[in-house]
């Protein structure tokens, strides 16, 4: 029996062995999550049963793969449809919607808020976010404080609406009150008299007094001073006033303590009691946009439990220290005790928040996605802390944060926020779409949420319903027409980043703790990419890795906790690192030194830059431990290694490596780079089961037409096209047995490179030359037919030549935004030969183009040519190319003739640029030029021969 099994093993690994070696070069096979989603805006939730049908109808053909629903502000004139959050009506809306998205296959994502952040009007005001002030008072020998003991809130408000407010009129909390949709508040503080929270004496000879309980209910301190001088300080836990941004009907209110974990529990009840008796099975994941609690005045800083909280996790009283804390003392105990404090802030919001919501998600069978950034805590663990970690913005280095939480935690998926505010209003196209995405995959991101799609019903007048900061990526932008075009390139590029495990060699210390010691203007870091690290060791260390071709991830003190080594290796999330780096680094907890040398007795190599850490945070017991962890390092018996730039100390098994020359430290753990960034060409790179998937992105605006080192050695190579959908063999060589294969890349044109142990069938992947003789140029009329668009459609035209259509149209149709098909005739080309290069010369914006009634492609630049096979072409051919233009005409139109579409609730409409703001603050086209737009030319062919 036991042979029998072993023969059947035995032939379905050679039957295995045998499919894969005779495999076709196909693309993987794509499923809902591959797809890119989108932030699905509700606006007042004026939802109805037949619009949503419609609308996700039209996501599902556009290519989107899940949308994540987020309710936002009304728009005017629409109140009667309004739809409170969370009411029964709207949680009808929701399982319809839940009850199409399974039917049209559309994966849903909830924010668990209207706006952001987490917030509403069940939030009382014990659960709203506080913020602590002070109160400092002098005296001598004999002397008393007469007064009440009391701090008088100044009331302040801020607003989106021009409205003058007298907040004596309103209630609190601002819930309370009715209209809060056209009051657009984001913050709101009443004028309230606080009592004290804790009242501590401080003496000139170190004497501390606590005064609190000394005080009696009229708010009097009875209390007279002993010998010497006295400073008191009375801490008084205040009202933030910070509101929920861009609230729904029904949403509106204050925001929750974020550090409470009593708050969280009862803000969530909400939720619980709106989804008994539902079927939420639908929802995939639940969404928490950016910290942005502090995008106010002032901060939230304080909860009711801190200092109850602060001693437990630290070990000592604050409140013995609220001179050092509160007057932004920059010896060394104040910034030790400042450390202490932001540390605990971090704690909380980790302890409280990320990880019990995360939780509360998990017992409904849910995941969460969450926006770690802009936290005033190490962000690193935030995103750790859930199951789909999101970054936004354009910096690469930014993005790793959440990437990295990614790749060290074992998660499978790293999300972005993509393309918000990527231009002015309706000044992005297609092709700014997609290089935006590009810097997103380079820097590990592997699952695209698009910024994003507003819920519009079909009768709205145009331009539809729209959000404040976006592309507009909405079914009433021209652009929609090619949308899918992008969409399946996201999707090509996903099908292979969400497969396999990254495969990045190097771990970089994120310090934390050098942060917490830097004063600053106030209380709290907020902790967002690389902002405020600039001119560091950090960021230049970093920049530097990311620039020459090293594959990191970042790491914080709790995650190194997490590692073990195998083999030389430092594994974790199960992926290999063959080291760990430490730059320039000043503080470091005494436990994370402890863990980075028992991994390295084990077998694992670390490398200081330019020092060891000399100094533990905090202030408890920080001498013993410090004296701790330089016995530690005085056990490091540092030799030259090739040079005296670099020294080396064995421990154990393993080894630290300590020196300045960054290359030359990683070269010593033979740590090997992807040269190809000396190229000028970026990439990210996976590891499979079989080799590697490289992402490759020529983000210059030159081609790029050469050889490519790489660092694989898997024996065979294929390459795809993740915007053509072409696949086949690449082109490679071993030069000094390294890798080599051959690439041709357009300006802003990207490939996927895979590697592998098995071979595949299949054609190579084909690359050209031009023959050596001028292209044809397209002559003779030309078409110009005006398909689709608006306000109206403009007059078809014979042309001479290619030329844009907002060149000659008169004045009251330059307003045309749509679609113009320009279309020839032309003769089979003069030179014979088996491809030919169609160049498209200038066009704005995306082109659709057909050849003989055979669609080719849809080019959305900033190149827009393509290659024709000679055998589609005939004595005579018809050419049909569509172009799509974006709303810029169109939109500056309706300014021109004071058409009112900016009609929304509290935020209407901002500009993102100075020059295009009007006299009332808000965006205006209105001294826009008409904007360039269709096909200029010239059109040509290029006589093309294959290389071999």
């Amino acid at each position: 029996m036991i042979k029998r099994i072993q023969y059947c093993c035995i032939y379905f690994t050679i039957f295995f062995c045998m499919a894969e070696t005779h495999a076709q070069i196909v693309w993987p096979a794509f499923d809902q999550t591959m797809k890119p989603w989108t932030r699905w805006w509700w606006q007042g939730s004026a939802v109805d049963k037949k619009n949503l049908t419609t609308v996700m109808e039209q996501y599902r053909e556009a290519g989107l793969g899940g949308l994540e629903i987020t309710p936002i502000y009304g728009v005017k004139g629409e109140e009667n449809l309004f739809i409170p959050y969370l009411s029964p009506a709207w949680m009808n809306m929701l399982q319809h919607t839940l009850q199409e998205a399974k039917r049209l296959q559309l994966g849903i994502d909830l924010a668990n808020t209207t706006g952001w952040p987490f917030g509403g009007p069940w939030v009382k005001p014990d659960d709203a976010c506080k913020n602590a002030m002070i109160k400092t008072y002098h005296l001598l020998e004999g002397e008393e404080i007469l007064e009440p003991i009391q701090y008088k809130q100044e009331p302040f408000y801020r607003s989106e609406s021009k409205r003058i407010v007298d907040l004596s009129t309103l209630k609190m909390p601002i819930a309370e009150n009715a209209g809060l949709q056209a009051y657009a508040f984001d913050q709101v503080r009443f004028g309230v008299s606080l009592k004290p929270n804790t009242v501590m004496a401080y003496s000139d000879n170190g004497t501390i007094i606590e005064l609190t309980q000394k005080i009696d209910s009229s708010g009097k301190l009875i209390w007279k001073a002993p010998a010497g001088k006295w400073k008191l300080i009375a801490l008084f836990m205040g009202y933030h006033g910070k509101l929920v941004e861009r609230a729904a009907p029904g949403g509106e209110g204050d925001v929750i303590d974020h550090f409470s974990a009593k708050a969280l529990q009862h803000y969530l009840q909400k939720f619980d009691n709106a989804f008994l008796g539902k079927n939420i099975s639908g929802i995939r994941s639940f969404f928490n946009d950016s910290y942005e609690v502090d995008d106010a005045n002032g901060q939230s800083n304080w909860t009711p439990d801190f200092l109850v909280e602060f001693k437990k996790r630290r070990g000592y009283e604050i409140k013995n220290y609220l001179p050092q804390l509160f007057s932004r003392d920059s010896s060394e105990l104040g910034l030790r005790v400042l450390t202490d404090y932001r540390q605990t802030i971090s704690d909380l919001l980790l302890d409280n928040f990320t990880q019990p919501w995360q939780k509360w998600a998990a017992a409904k069978n849910k995941m969460v996605r969450n926006q770690s950034h802009g936290s005033p805590a190490n962000i690193l663990d935030l995103y750790a802390a859930v199951d789909i970690p999101e970054t936004e913005g354009t910096d690469i280095l930014r993005f790793k944060f959440a990437t990295s939480a990614a790749h060290v935690s074992g998660k499978l998926l790293a999300s972005a926020e993509a393309a918000t505010w990527l231009n002015e209003h309706f000044q992005s196209s297609l092709g700014d779409v997609k290089q935006a995405v590009d810097k997103y995959f380079i820097g590990g991101v592997n699952h695209l949420f698009w910024h994003g799609t507003n819920y519009s019903p079909q009768d709205a007048a145009w331009p539809g319903w729209l959000f404040y900061a976006a592309v507009h990526l909405t079914p009433a932008n021209p652009i929609w027409k090619d949308f899918g075009t992008v969409n399946k390139y996201v999707t090509r590029c996903q099908s292979f980043l969400q497969r396999g495990k990254p495969a990045n060699d190097v771990l970089y210390y994120f310090p934390f703790n050098d942060r917490l010691a830097m004063p600053g203007r106030s209380l709290l870091h907020h902790f967002d990419g690389m902002l405020g690290w600039e001119n560091t060791p950090f960021y230049v260390t970093g920049d530097w890795l990311l620039k020459n071709g090293y594959g990191f991830d970042f790491i914080s003190d709790s995650q190194i906790k997490q590692l073990r080594t195998e083999k030389g290796l430092l594994k974790t999330g199960g992926v290999n690192y063959q080291t760990i780096v430490l730059s320039d680094v000043t503080y470091l907890p005494l436990a994370t030194m402890q863990s980075l040398l028992d991994l390295v007795k084990k077998g694992a190599t670390l490398i200081f830059q330019n020092k060891i850490p000399s100094k533990v945070p905090g202030l408890y017991a920080f001498e013993k431990n410090e004296e701790t962890l330089q016995n530690l390092i005085r056990q490091l018996r540092f030799v030259s290694v090739k040079s005296s730039n670099i020294q080396m100390a064995p421990w154990g098994l393993g080894k630290v490596l300590m020196g300045k020359d960054m290359a030359a430290l990683l070269a010593e753990v033979n740590v090997k780079r992807e040269t190809m960034t000396d190229l000028s060409l970026q990439f990210s790179k996976r590891k499979s089961a079989l080799g590697h998937y490289y992402f490759i992105a020529n983000t210059t605006p030159t081609s790029f037409n050469g050889w490519i080192p790489l660092q694989a050695i898997e024996k065979y190579v294929f390459q795809y096209d993740p915007m053509s959908g072409d696949a086949g063999k690449a082109k490679y060589r071993w030069v000094n047995q390294q890798l080599q294969i051959y690439l041709q890349l357009l300006p802003g044109a990207s490939m996927i490179i895979e590697t592998s142990t098995v071979a595949k069938m299949g054609d190579y992947f084909p690359s050209y030359q031009n023959i050596a003789a001028p292209p044809d140029t397209l002559k003779g009329k030309w078409h110009l037919t005006f398909l689709s668009g608006g306000p109206t459609i403009p007059v078809n035209k014979i042309l001479e030549q290619p030329n844009y259509w907002t060149n000659f149209l008169e004045e009251d149709k330059l307003t045309f935004s749509g679609t113009a098909m320009y279309s020839t005739h032309f003769a089979k080309p003069r030179i014979a030969a088996n491809h030919y290069l169609l160049h498209l010369g200038e066009v704005k914006q995306s082109a659709e183009v057909f050849l003989n009634g055979k669609k080719m492609g849809v080019l959305l630049g900033p190149v827009y040519q393509l290659t024709i096979p000679a055998n589609l072409l005939k004595a005579d051919n018809e050419l049909s190319i569509r172009v799509t233009n974006g709303m810029a005409n169109r939109i500056r139109h309706l300014e021109k003739t004071g058409v009112v579409w900016k009609k929304f609730y509290n935020t209407n409409f901002p500009a993102r640029l100075p020059q295009n703001r009007g006299a009332d603050g808000l965006f205006t086209a209105i001294k826009w030029n008409v904007e360039a737009s269709g096909l200029l030319g010239p059109v040509t062919l290029q006589a093309l021969k294959e290389l071999d």
